[in-house]
C-alpha cells in the first residue's frame, strides 16, 4: 500500500495530467450536437465528387430562408387589420345626447311638433354616424387604404375605410344635415350639443390583429415537396446548384436534426470521443516535445485546455441561438492569448485543433474551417508586442479585411458572381474584429486566475519607477545602472535573432534585485577604495556573492514577481564558477571543495535568458578594460561567450550558433558605441 502511495505521490502530475485530459474529452463530447452527420461535404457551384447519389429515405425539400422570408413579409402585407366596435360607447353617447337635447328643447317655445322633428333629425345623424363607426383619431395611421376588418361582437365585416366617419368628416357632416341654410338658433344649438356628446367608438384591435397575423404564419409551410426513398439526386461529377443543391441542403439538415436513438448513440459517442481524444492528445503530444517546460507545468496546460474549450462552448452556444451569428465570435482571441502568455508556434497549433473540432458544430464547415485558420495565422503573424495598443488595432483591421477577401472569394464561387454577396455577414466580420479588442482586459483576468504573466504586465514590471527597482536604485546604486545597461544590450540581442523583447528587458533589470542585502560586496557599489572582501576567506566570499542568486529569489517571490522573471534571476549565472575568489583559494595552498565556488543553477533554458548571460558577463567584464579599444571589445565578448559555450551553459537554451554569433555582433557594436571616445577639446 505504502508503494502504491508513494507511485501516486511521485507521478501525481501525470495523474492530474490524465484526468484534465479525460474530463476535457467529456466536456467537449457532451457539447458536439446530438444530432446525426451528413457524411459527404459539399460546395454550390462544384462538383459532386462523389458516386452517384440516392436517397436513403423519404424526406421533405425544405424551402430556403429566402423563400420563407418572402411568404412571410407577404403575409404580413396582406393579413387584415381588426378594429373593433365598441356598442357600449355608441349606448352612452345617444343617451347622454337625448337627455340634453330634451333639457335644452324644454326652454325653447318651440311647438311640440317642431320638437319632435329635431329630436328625429338627431336620432337619423347619430344612426348614420354609428351604423359603420366613428374612428378613434388615434388609430386613424393604421387604417388600410384597401379596406379593414370590423369586429362587432362576434360578427366580423370586411368594410371599405371611406365609410368610418373621422374628426374632420363631422362637422362637414353635420352640416350637411339641415337643407334650410341659415339654420335656426335652436338647429344650431342641437347640432353643437351633438359635435360636443360624439365619442368614436371604432379602434384599432392590435391584440386580435397580432394574433390573426401569427395564425397565417403558423400556417406557412417550411417544404415544397417530397424526395422518394432511392430517388436519384444528383450524379456524380454533376454540379452542385439548382435543384440539386436544394435537395442535397435539405438531406443535410434531416440528417442534422435527426436526435440519436438508443441503438446507435452509443457508437456515435463513440466515434466522438475517439476524434476528441486524439486531438488533445496531439496537443499533449506537441507540448511534451517541443515546450516541455509547459508541459511539466499543470496550471499552464489547464490555462490552454481551459480556453480552448470555452471557445468550443462560445460557437455550441451561438449555433444553437441562432448559427448566422458565428462570424460574430471573436475565434482569433485564443491564438493571441496563447501567445501572449507563450509563443505563436504554440498558439497557432491549439487554434488549428479547436477550429477543426468546431468543424463537427457548425454550419458549412469547410468555408468555417477555412476563413478561421486563414485568420488564425494572419493574427499570429502580424499582432507583435500586444502591450502597444497600436499593433493591436492595426492587426485587428487586417484580420478584418483578410475575413472579408476570403468570404468574397467563397460567395464568388459559389454565386458565380458578386451580385448576391451577403452584406449582413460583412457586417458581422466588423463586428468580430471590434470584439477581438476584449483580448486587453481578458489577458489581465487570465493573469490573476492562473498567475500568468503577459507582455502587458512586463511593461508595467520594467517602469524603474516600481518599488523594487526604485529600492535597488537608492541602495544599490551601481548595480542599478549595471542592470540598465545589461537591460539594453539584452533588448538589442533580442530584437536581432526575433526573441521576446519585452520579457528579456524586464529580467534584465530584476536579475541582480538579490544584491540589495549586501551591496558594498559588490564592486560596482563601492565608492571608496575600501573592500570588504579583504576581511573574508576567499569561501566566505564567493558565499555572499553566490547568495545574491538566492536573496534575489527569496525577495521577487515576496514581492510577487512573476515567475518567468524570477527565472532570469536563477539562471543568470548559470553554475558557473565564482573565477576571482575560486582562483585566490585555489592560490592559496588550503585544501577545498570546487562546489562552494559554484553558482546553484540552473543553466539558461530560453533563448531570452540564455541573452541576459551573456550580456551580464560582457557587461560587468567590460569595466575591467583599463584602454578600451574595438579589438579589446572583440576579443572580450569572444572569449567569454565561448567560455560559456566551453562549459555548457547554452546545452538548454534552444539558441543556434548563428544566433550566437548575431548577438556577438550586437555586443560588439554597443560596447564600441557606449565606450566611443570624444576627441579632447583644447583648454
Amino acid at each position: 500500500m505504502k508503494k502504491i502511495i508513494n507511485k501516486l505521490l511521485v507521478n501525481h502530475s501525470l495523474i492530474y495530467k490524465l484526468f484534465l485530459y479525460i474530463l476535457t474529452i467529456i466536456l467537449v463530447v457532451y457539447l458536439f450536437p446530438k444530432g446525426g452527420q451528413f457524411k459527404y461535404e459539399f460546395q454550390k457551384g462544384k462538383p459532386w465528387q462523389y458516386e452517384n447519389y440516392y436517397a436513403p429515405f423519404d424526406f421533405s425539400i425544405k424551402k430556403s430562408n429566402q423563400e420563407i422570408e418572402a411568404e412571410k413579409q407577404q403575409i404580413k402585407e396582406t393579413s387584415k387589420q381588426f378594429f373593433e366596435y365598441n356598442d357600449e360607447v355608441v349606448l352612452t353617447v345617444k343617451r347622454n345626447i337625448s337627455e340634453k337635447i330634451l333639457e335644452y328643447l324644454s326652454t325653447t317655445k318651440l311647438s311640440q311638433r317642431n320638437r319632435n322633428k329635431l329630436i328625429q333629425k338627431a336620432d337619423e345623424i347619430l344612426s348614420e354616424i354609428y351604423e359603420y363607426g366613428y374612428l378613434d383619431p388615434l388609430s386613424e395611421e393604421k387604417v388600410d387604404k384597401v379596406g379593414l376588418t370590423l369586429r362587432r361582437g362576434n360578427e366580423i365585416k370586411d368594410i371599405q375605410p371611406n365609410k368610418l366617419f373621422t374628426t374632420p368628416q363631422i362637422s362637414e357632416f353635420l352640416n350637411s344635415k339641415f337643407k334650410n341654410l341659415p339654420l335656426s338658433r335652436e338647429e344650431k344649438n342641437i347640432l353643437a350639443i351633438i359635435s360636443n356628446e360624439l365619442k368614436p367608438n371604432v379602434t384599432f384591435d392590435e391584440n386580435f390583429t397580432q394574433k390573426a397575423y401569427e395564425e397565417n404564419l403558423s400556417h406557412i409551410s417550411y417544404t415544397k415537396g417530397l424526395v422518394a426513398e432511392k430517388e436519384r439526386i444528383i450524379f456524380k461529377g454533376d454540379i452542385v446548384e439548382g435543384e440539386k443543391l436544394v435537395k442535397l441542403n435539405s438531406l443535410k439538415t434531416e440528417f442534422d436534426s435527426q436526435v440519436w436513438s438508443k441503438s446507435n448513440s452509443n457508437w456515435i459517442v463513440l466515434g466522438y470521443s475517439l476524434l476528441v481524444a486524439l486531438s488533445f492528445l496531439m496537443l499533449l503530444l506537441f507540448l511534451r516535445k517541443y515546450r516541455l517546460d509547459i508541459f511539466d507545468n499543470n496550471n499552464k496546460v489547464t490555462f490552454i485546455f481551459f480556453n480552448m474549450v470555452l471557445v468550443i462552448l462560445l460557437i455550441t452556444l451561438i449555433v444553437k441561438y441562432d448559427a448566422k451569428f458565428i462570424y460574430v465570435a471573436p475565434i482569433v482571441i485564443l491564438p493571441l492569448v496563447l501567445k501572449a502568455f507563450f509563443d505563436s508556434r504554440l498558439g497557432l497549433f491549439a487554434h488549428t485543433l479547436t477550429v477543426l473540432l468546431l468543424g463537427f458544430i457548425v454550419p458549412n464547415s469547410f468555408e468555417f474551417v477555412f476563413l478561421q485558420i486563414i485568420a488564425g495565422i494572419v493574427t499570429i503573424l502580424t499582432i507583435s508586442e500586444l502591450y502597444k495598443r497600436a499593433n493591436l488595432f492595426l492587426s485587428v483591421i487586417q484580420i478584418t479585411f483578410v475575413y472579408f477577401v476570403a468570404y468574397f472569394a467563397f460567395s464568388v464561387i459559389q454565386e458565380g458572381n458578386a451580385l448576391n454577396i451577403n452584406l449582413e455577414k460583412l457586417t458581422y466580420f466588423a463586428m468580430n474584429g471590434a470584439a477581438t479588442l476584449f483580448v486587453l482586459p481578458l489577458i489581465y483576468i487570465f493573469e490573476k486566475l492562473f498567475g500568468l504573466v503577459s507582455d502587458e504586465s512586463l511593461k508595467e514590471l520594467s517602469n524603474t519607477n516600481s518599488k523594487l527597482l526604485r529600492e535597488l536604485a537608492e541602495k544599490a546604486p551601481g548595480t542599478f545602472q549595471h542592470s540598465l545597461q545589461v537591460a539594453n544590450l539584452a533588448e538589442a540581442c533580442a530584437n536581432e535573432i526575433h526573441a521576446n523583447s519585452m520579457l528579456v528587458r524586464t529580467g534584465a533589470l530584476y536579475h541582480d534585485i538579490g544584491k540589495i542585502i549586501n551591496p558594498m560586496y559588490f564592486t560596482e557599489n563601492q565608492a571608496t577604495n575600501v573592500n570588504p572582501h579583504n576581511e573574508l576567506t576567499p569561501t566566505d566570499s564567493a558565499k555572499i556573492i553566490i547568495d545574491h542568486i538566492i536573496n534575489g529569489v527569496e525577495m521577487a517571490k515576496k514581492n510577487r514577481i512573476p515567475d518567468r522573471i524570477i527565472d532570469f534571476i536563477r539562471t543568470h549565472h548559470g553554475t558557473t564558477l565564482v573565477y576571482y575568489f575560486f582562483k585566490k583559494e585555489e592560490m592559496s595552498g588550503n585544501v577545498f571543495a570546487e562546489s562552494n565556488f559554484h553558482y546553484p543553477g540552473p543553466i539558461p533554458f530560453s533563448k531570452e535568458t540564455a541573452i541576459l548571460m551573456m550580456c551580464d558577463s560582457v557587461e560587468a567584464a567590460s569595466k575591467s578594460i583599463k584602454e578600451p579599444s574595438a579589438q579589446a571589445f572583440d576579443d572580450l565578448v569572444e572569449k567569454i561567450v565561448n567560455k560559456q559555450m566551453d562549459d555548457g551553459q547554452f546545452m538548454n537554451a534552444d539558441i543556434t550558433f548563428k544566433e550566437l554569433e548575431t548577438i556577438k555582433k550586437v555586443l560588439k557594436k554597443k560596447l564600441k558605441n557606449i565606450y566611443h571616445l570624444r576627441i579632447e577639446y583644447p583648454e
